[in-house]
C-alpha cells in the first residue's frame, strides 16, 4: 500500500477484508471522519442522539427551533421523535452515495425503535414500517426480546432490512438469525424481491464483558481480570462460526466497544465492526496490525474459566444457554434496556426545557 495514502489500520482493513466499518453514531463531524476511512454504515440510539446534541448542539440549535415552531401541537414525546428522525435523515442523506455505489446493499444508517415497546411486537413493527418511509436507506433498529424476534421476522417479510440490537449471546444471535430466514422465505414464497435486504444482527460484546464484572463484583467471584475481555469476543467467534457453517443470510455486527479486542479479533471476518469514533482514532493511532484474526480461536483455558466461574456466560455461550422467553430478563439485557429507555426520557426532557424552561432559574426582569 502506497504509504502517502495510508489513512491507518481501519481503512486498510476496509480495503484489503471483507469485514465492513460502520460509524457508532449518527454525528455529522464523525460519520464524516468514518467514510473518509472507508465506513459503509452508521448506527444511532437514544442514547447517541443524546450524546450528538452534547457535541454538535451548534449544528442542530436552528433545526430544533423549527421544529418546535412548526408544530405548535405537538407533544414532547412527538418532538423527541421527530428530532431523532431528522438527525437519522441527516445520517442516512451522508451514505446515499455508498448507498447508491453498493446496490443498496450497504450505505445505511440504524435507526432504533423506542425501547418502550421491547414487550410490544405490533408497536415495533408499525414503528418499523414508518422508519423505512423516512429515507430509503435507513436500517430499522430493533431489541432481540422475545417480542422483538416478531418484529423482526415480521419486519423482514415487509422487505425491511433489520438490526437486531440490544442482543448478546450466541442463543440471541441464532433466534435472530432464524426470524430472519423465516422472514425471508415467507417473501421468496410470495413472490416478493429480496434486492436491497441485508439483515443485520448485532451482538454487543462489551456489554457482556460488563454484564460479567457486575456478576463477579456482586457475587465474589475471583478470575483472572483480563479474561473479562475475552468474553464477547468468544460469543461473537462462536457465533460467526454457527452462521458461517448454516448459511445464514443475516451479518453478525460487533458493537459496545471496550477494548482493542472487540475490533481487531474481528478482522477477517465477513462482518461488520460498529466503531465510536474515539476508538476509531485511537485504532488508527495504534500499532495494531489490520491482520484476519477472526478464524483465531479464543484460548481454550480463557473459555474454560468463563464457563467454570459465570453461569450467565454459560447461559450466553450455549446454543441453549437461553430460551427466548428469558431474553428480556438476562442481566445485560435488563441493563441496557434500561440505560436506552434513560436515554430517551433524557431526550424528552431536553425538549421540555426548550418548550417550558423553569422560569425559577431565569433572572427576574426588572
Amino acid at each position: 500500500m502506497n504509504q502517502t495514502s495510508y489513512l491507518g489500520p481501519l481503512h486498510e482493513m476496509t480495503c484489503t477484508t471483507p469485514t465492513d466499518l460502520w460509524n457508532d453514531s449518527c454525528s455529522v463531524e464523525e460519520l464524516t471522519y468514518a467514510l473518509k476511512h472507508g465506513a459503509v454504515g452508521a448506527t444511532t440510539n437514544p442514547v447517541i442522539v443524546g450524546e450528538v446534541l452534547q457535541k454538535e448542539l451548534h449544528l442542530w440549535e436552528e433545526p430544533i427551533g423549527r421544529l418546535l415552531s412548526e408544530n405548535p401541537t405537538a407533544t414532547e414525546d412527538d418532538l423527541t421523535w421527530r428530532l431523532i428522525e431528522r438527525m437519522a435523515v441527516k445520517g442516512a442523506e451522508l451514505l446515499l452515495p455508498v448507498y447508491e455505489r453498493e446496490n443498496h446493499r450497504k450505505g445505511k444508517l440504524s435507526i432504533q425503535t423506542h425501547p418502550k415497546y421491547y414487550r410490544d411486537a405490533e408497536r415495533i413493527t408499525r414503528q418499523a414500517l414508518h422508519f423505512s418511509r423516512l429515507a430509503p436507506n435507513l436500517q430499522i433498529k430493533i431489541p432481540v426480546t422475545q417480542a422483538g424476534l416478531q418484529a423482526i421476522e415480521e419486519a423482514t417479510y415487509q422487505g425491511l432490512s433489520i438490526n437486531a440490537t440490544v442482543s448478546f449471546t450466541v442463543p440471541q444471535a441464532l433466534a435472530v438469525a432464524e426470524a430472519v430466514e423465516r422472514g425471508l422465505q415467507r417473501r421468496e414464497a410470495e413472490g416478493l424481491r429480496l434486492e436491497g435486504i441485508s439483515p443485520v444482527c448485532t451482538l454487543m460484546v462489551g456489554r457482556l464483558d460488563d454484564w460479567l464484572r457486575a456478576v463477579a463484583e456482586r457475587d465474589d467471584i475471583i478470575t483472572d481480570p483480563g479474561h473479562l475481555n475475552w468474553a464477547g469476543v468468544a460469543v461473537m467467534k462462536k457465533a460467526y462460526q454457527i452462521y458461517q457453517s448454516r448459511g445464514y443470510r443475516a451479518r453478525l455486527l460487533s458493537a459496545a466497544y471496550r477494548c482493542h479486542m472487540h475490533w481487531s479479533e474481528f478482522i477477517g471476518g465477513d462482518v461488520i465492526v460498529s466503531i465510536p469514533y474515539g476508538w476509531q482514532v485511537r485504532f488508527n493511532q495504534s500499532d495494531v496490525k489490520a491482520i484476519p484474526r477472526m478464524d483465531n480461536p479464543v484460548p481454550k483455558p480463557i473459555v474454560d474459566e468463563l464457563l467454570r466461574k459465570f453461569e450467565d456466560f454459560r447461559r450466553a455461550y450455549a446454543e441453549d444457554g437461553l430460551t427466548p422467553a428469558a431474553f428480556d430478563t438476562f442481566g445485560a439485557t435488563v441493563r441496557t434496556l434500561r440505560q436506552f429507555i434513560g436515554g430517551y426520557e433524557s431526550l424528552v426532557h431536553f425538549i421540555r426545557e426548550r418548550l417550558l424552561p423553569n422560569p425559577d432559574l431565569r433572572k427576574a426582569r426588572k
